[in-house]
């Protein structure tokens, strides 16, 4: 009794956050900030911190992961939340429909960006300094590697030279904004409905966790491993998809060619017929 009290406060308190104007409004400032401001702090990072390796577990089973996570959480949350406000199938797999378009925009820029640095980027390898000891700056000497993709440069363990842009800080940036676009609804669902079941309440607080997870790994990039502009094009990017989707596109209301905003409550995105299975289901 006294966790599912806990978990019920904390969830709603959460909701009433996540929901209010201020954060739906201006959360995409905060992100601004942060790849702004957060090289900054690279100054006061420790060299002997364990955020500094780049192979730890954190970074390892999270950030090469960021979309499935994103994905998987953000989508149970929708089904529960659609099939608990609406039972409706139809419309469980529309709500469903806009993480599904978020997930192909995620999957063209990475192709596009990988085919971005391998056209405009170079494989070098080190020449070693006893192959030309009479020169003082024999270690900066480098030999090109023709016909190499990024992937099998770094593979090789050769240097990459080229233009690139942060995947990694991208889909941070999309998934944190997707993330307070779906569970922002949470609260406004709380106060339409009666009280959600412990799944739905359970899924919200992972969602809730893992945003502020993707937070601090985007701080952990930008200030252990700061590349600039790198990684503020790759934010830029990302502001930008979410800017297309959420507030374009999704903005024009739910049709068949558009799946619409999130919307909480019973009567929202309901048609006629869907009016007619609601009522039955409330039954």
């Amino acid at each position: 009794i006294i966790l599912k009290s806990v978990l019920e406060l904390s969830t709603d308190l959460l909701g009433r956050i996540l929901g209010s104007r201020l954060v739906r409004k201006h959360f995409h400032l905060l992100l601004s900030g942060m790849l702004l401001f957060g090289p900054a702090f690279s100054l006061w990072a420790s060299n002997y911190s364990i955020l500094t390796n780049a192979n730890n577990y954190l970074y390892r089973k999270f950030l090469k992961s960021v979309w499935g996570w994103t994905f998987l959480l953000s989508g149970s949350f929708i089904i529960l939340l659609s099939l608990s406000s609406h039972c409706s199938f139809f419309l469980c797999l529309r709500h469903l429909s806009r993480i599904i378009l978020v997930g192909f925009l995620w999957v063209g820029c990475r192709k596009g960006l990988t085919l971005l640095e391998d056209t405009t980027g170079s494989c070098y390898e080190p020449v070693d300094s006893h192959i030309s000891s009479s020169s003082s700056s024999s270690s900066s000497l480098l030999l090109l590697h023709e016909d190499q993709t990024k992937s099998s440069c770094l593979r090789a363990n050769l240097q990459w030279r080229g233009y690139e842009v942060s995947q990694e800080v991208l889909v941070l940036c999309l998934s944190s904004l997707l993330l307070v676009e779906e569970i922002s609804v949470f609260g406004r669902h709380v106060a339409q409905m009666k009280t959600p079941d412990p799944s739905l309440r359970i899924i919200f607080l992972l969602c809730v966790v893992l945003l502020l997870l993707w937070m601090f790994l985007l701080l952990c990039l930008l200030a252990y491993f700061p590349k600039f502009p790198s990684q503020q094009l790759g934010g830029a990017l990302g502001y930008l998809g979410w800017r297309v989707l959420y507030q374009g596109w999704y903005q024009l209301g739910p049709s068949w060619s558009c799946p619409g905003l999130p919307e909480p409550g019973p009567g929202a995105l309901l048609t006629s017929k869907d009016s007619e299975k609601h009522k039955l289901c409330v039954e």
